[in-house]
């Protein structure tokens, strides 16, 4: 790099010094700024590192317009809410491992990192080491044949302090989260480099620890798998103090890493040990000899400022974050470690800290339903696989910033904990009036109306409610005769339990006499229907019991009538993202439900048409959903922000009548 950098620290730590040493002797960068969180510890932290300008808040660091990146110390719970305030001011962002307390709020700092166009990584400074770069070598070059067992342990000894950060269950204290991220990155990291890939998720975490009297890991073990026969063993914890290496073995040899976190903390060489195995006998160990005359940190800020045109590094990359961040909630699962933060009733504000709102010049667009005063996003989120308050806080908040308003859920999803899920967040962020609830009950075989009244209450209790807006009979009972199901959802309706009611995988002809019905008797009908709607025909239901109105007599009757639809699959669950591909069978229920010569001709042309809108092609296949000529509101399950973002593309697309025929092969 040409131009020096201009860093700031954001934090008074130890680490923070370590940091400052190293940028230091950094090739690329100068430290500028410091930012605390009083005047005092700034000024004393300014003062043993020299640096030049010292702020008592993190706020007057990041408006400091001559800062250009910024390295984040803070403890781990405040990861999360100052890198995407860092985002937001445009500073370049290097943030101390973990990266947030947990894979959700990964995923909202990552999507901020994107939406404002700075550079982002995480801190594992071993990652910029020559040393890991040589490990990777050797491993590809098949030294030790094929990888069977990896060890990885980083562990130490700490007094216990309740009121530290290392034993204090609300600074995400432990072991797993401290350094546990150093053996599960290495981990998969060699898992990644002995199948061919830049790193490698494990197929199964199982773990085990001792939770101390403060709820933290005091110590840990994990257990994993990997694709290509490859299993692990990890140890981590801030009591006990461990041997802290990293063994390889393969069917040919092992190789040792004697120091691999931090091999060179001022400079210097360090070595990796490789034992070969030729089959009659084990060869003396090769000792390898790496040169590193640059300070570890010093690697790492130079990496930063290497790679700050490409916005992320591939020392460590965004989904490599990602999948890290996911194997620790793994870990953590698997010994039921969950910290207090990350409970709904102490997390009342996104992870950004302000209060909810939509954002200013949002691509949300809405539509009317007849009877809810509201208006209604067009894209529905789908409540149906967030069971953990983190990943629905964050998943949520963020849908209801781009301008979204109307969650769907149902009285069966997650045997009721998306329920809860959702009425903990409305209630937290104190937004009953301002979303819409499309709610659903007496799924078959509870299919009658006395199921829809008592699940009716227990809805509304888990959702902390009085009302729905939206409710749905989830699916039909054909044995029910109409008038049965209208009668009690006008009595339900008229208590102010909900605002309109519909049906959910009913027949049209069904819809139709039951709406006769009512009009007969002087009773509200269905209001609004949500049947699967996609581009792609479906071959074969889902769910037992689940209806398309995919075909052209279907839509012909939804637009001569106008009735409003609530398409569930209305992205044929992946078939446009990639995952088809008629050669591809490994989904075997994506083949059940969408494979078919028709349906891969559809792909073909939202393809082309993809490329000329310079969008993705489900982007394509939801417009078509989208622009149908009576009113749809698609629901969508995306299960991480990066879905949501692609979905909402579609709404800025217009298709044309002529467009939607071409694309469903009506041409």
């Amino acid at each position: 790099m040409h131009n020096t950098l201009s860093w700031g620290i954001l934090g008074t730590g130890r680490i923070a010094g370590t940091f400052a040493r190293g940028l230091a002797n950094s090739q690329t960068g100068r430290l500028l700024a410091v930012g605390s969180r009083t005047q005092a510890a700034a000024d004393a932290f300014g003062e043993k590192w020299q640096v030049e300008r010292r702020y008592g808040s993190y706020e007057q660091l990041l408006a400091d317009s001559d800062v250009q990146a910024v390295y984040i110390s803070t403890p781990h719970p405040w990861h999360a809410q100052w890198a995407i305030r860092a985002a937001e001011a445009g500073k370049h962002i290097l943030c101390e491992k973990p990266i947030a307390l947990n894979h959700a709020e990964a995923m909202a700092i990552v999507e901020a990192a994107r939406r404002n166009d700075v550079f982002l990584m995480e801190a594992f400074m071993y990652r910029c080491h020559p040393q890991t770069a040589r490990l990777l070598e050797l491993l590809r070059s098949g030294v030790i044949g094929k990888v069977r067992v990896i060890q990885a342990t980083f562990s130490f000894h700490a007094n216990f302090d309740p009121e530290g950060r290392l034993f204090k269950n609300e600074l995400g204290g432990g072991g797993i989260l401290d350094v546990g991220g150093y053996c599960t990155s290495m981990a998969r990291l060699i898992a990644g480099a002995a199948t061919g890939s830049a790193f490698a998720e494990p197929t199964t975490v199982t773990g085990v620890a001792h939770l101390g009297k403060s709820n933290v890991d005091e110590y840990a073990i994990a257990s994993l798998s990997f694709p290509g026969d490859i299993v692990a063993q990890l140890f981590t914890g801030v009591s006990v103090l461990g041997e802290n290496v990293v063994r390889i073995f393969g069917t040919q040899g092992s190789i040792l890493v004697p120091v691999p976190w931090v091999p060179t903390p001022t400079g210097g060489s360090s070595t990796i040990i490789v034992r070969r195995n030729d089959g009659e006998r084990i060869d003396i160990a090769q000792e390898i000899t790496i040169d590193c005359p640059a300070n570890i940190y010093s690697l790492e800020a130079d990496v930063v400022a290497t790679h700050l045109h490409e916005r992320q590094a591939p020392a460590m990359t965004w989904d490599d974050t990602l999948g890290n961040m996911k194997m620790l909630d793994r870990w953590r699962a698997a010994i039921g470690l969950v910290y207090e933060r990350e409970r709904p009733e102490n997390q009342t504000l996104p992870v950004h800290g302000r209060s909810l709102s939509a954002r200013e010049n949002h691509a949300m667009r809405y539509g009317d339903i007849p009877g809810i005063e509201k208006p209604v996003s067009r894209l529905v989120m789908g409540v149906d696989n967030q069971t953990t308050w983190p990943q629905t806080a964050v998943m949520l908040d963020d849908f209801f910033e781009q301008g979204g308003n109307c969650f769907d859920t149902a009285y069966i999803y997650g045997q009721g904990v998306c329920e809860k899920m959702l009425g903990h967040w409305v209630s937290n962020r104190g937004v009953r009036e301002q979303v819409v609830i499309l709610d659903k009950g007496a799924h078959t075989p509870f299919c009658t109306p006395e199921a829809l009244v008592s699940q009716l209450e227990v809805s509304l209790e888990r959702l902390r409610t009085e009302y729905v807006d939206i409710y749905m009979l989830h699916r039909d009972n054909v044995q029910v005769p109409v008038g049965e199901f209208i009668s009690v959802l006008n009595a339900q309706k008229q208590a102010g339990r909900m605002r309109v009611f519909g049906a959910s995988n009913w027949s049209i002809e069904r819809v139709a006499e039951a709406n006769a019905w009512a009009a007969a008797h002087g009773m509200a009908g269905f209001s609004a229907m949500s049947n699967n709607l996609s581009l792609a025909r479906m071959v074969d239901p889902v769910w037992a019991g689940c209806l398309s109105v995919s075909d052209a007599q279907s839509r012909a009757w939804l637009s001569k009538t106008g009735m409003t639809l609530m398409p569930w699959s209305s992205q044929a669950r992946g078939f446009f993202t990639g995952r088809a591909n008629p050669q591809d069978r490994s989904d075997a229920e994506l083949v059940r439900c969408w494979y078919s010569e028709d349906n891969f001709r559809r792909l073909e042309r939202v393809n082309a048409m993809a490329q000329e809108h310079a969008v993705l092609p489900i982007a394509i296949a939801l417009a078509y959903v989208l622009c149908q000529p009576f009113p749809t509101f698609p629901l969508i399950g995306p299960r991480a922000l990066s879905e949501t973002r692609t979905s909402l593309s579609a709404l800025s697309i217009q298709l044309t009548s002529a467009e939607l025929r071409w694309l469903n092969l009506e041409d």
